[in-house]
């Protein structure tokens, strides 16, 4: 006789899952069905899910999940070849704090937008964490004061760190307490170093960049979910090298960036792309500075690749 339990998916080791009930951890693996059951992700599972599973009584710390819960929310990334296929980070989120450098790796501004973009568009909402500040010279530092005001005029939360001193991370633990949060970024942006300085406890694995290419090593292979004090939940991620967005309309693009969508109402035609249309109120507010020319790009950009897609 078979048992049907419910839990919260922990860690995602490929074939198995690390599934949390009460406070026991169960091995699991995917029923069958599950892979064909119209999901089009590279991971019908991922970490934070709430899933039913089986206990055989005759392996009673393994199961078999049967079901996923509904989702209150994702994000996914998709990849930047030419693919339809996407890839669940995780589910069922409070926020995400996404871990930038301006150099050492460089973390480029279309990278920033595009993880916003997809982040908007699953109901995510995103704190910018710019790390290493301690390494950087007064030039540098105007760039990231710069690049912090750009996205708070937004309405983005964004915090300064130097996580291998151990500074700023009083203000991050704060924001997680009691909640359900991502660490996410370019391999080598210090997401480990970050977490390690949350809880020393972790002792996550962290490496040096790659001389050659000034990249990240990928410490993290599978994302798997941290109980930390404060009812802190937190998910480390593998590093992205590139961020594709999922399948949106070009019409509905514009929606994600939220300082264009505040002022579609005002553009003369209700199907604006905001692109070479008379009277549009984004391209007016772009000539006057008071949208950002960065992000206005990489609205083309997205733009341009969604008819690439198509």
């Amino acid at each position: 006789m078979y048992f049907m339990h419910e839990g919260i998916v922990y860690r995602s080791t490929g074939s198995w899952y690390a599934v949390k009930s009460a406070a026991t951890f169960y091995n699991c693996r995917i029923k069958g069905r599950l892979r064909i059951k119209g999901i089009k992700s590279t991971n019908p599972i991922a970490v934070g899910d709430r899933v039913l599973f089986e206990i055989d009584p005759s392996a009673p710390m393994q199961g078999i999940i049967t079901e996923v819960l509904d989702r209150t929310n994702y994000i996914v990334r998709r990849s930047v070849n030419l693919s339809k296929q996407i890839h669940i980070l995780a589910a069922n989120i409070d926020q995400v704090f996404l871990v930038v450098t301006l150099n050492n790796p460089t973390t480029h501004s279309q990278f920033i937008d595009r993880f916003l973009v997809s982040a908007e568009a699953y109901r995510v909402p995103v704190i910018l964490v710019f790390n290493k500040v301690d390494t950087y010279d007064n030039q540098e530092r105007k760039a990231v004061a710069q690049r912090r005001q750009l996205y708070e005029n937004i309405g983005y939360s964004c915090l300064e760190i130097a996580a291998m001193q151990n500074e700023g991370i009083e203000a991050v633990r704060d924001l997680m307490k009691g909640k359900v949060s991502i660490i996410a970024g370019h391999s080598g942006v210090g997401k480990s170093t970050l977490a390690n300085a949350l809880d020393p406890t972790l002792e996550l694995e962290t490496a040096a960049l790659s001389e050659q290419h000034q990249q990240g090593q990928h410490t993290t292979t599978f994302a798997a979910m941290h109980e930390l004090e404060n009812d802190i939940r937190l998910i480390d991620t593998p590093g992205i090298r590139g961020f594709g967005v999922v399948d949106m309309s070009p019409q509905e693009l514009g929606d994600y960036f939220p300082e264009i969508f505040k002022l579609k109402s005002q553009c003369k035609y209700h199907n604006c792309l905001h692109l070479k249309e008379p009277q549009c109120a984004v391209r007016e507010a772009l000539d006057n500075e008071q949208i950002a020319a960065s992000r206005y790009q990489s609205y083309q950009q997205l733009l341009e690749e969604d008819t690439t897609y198509r």
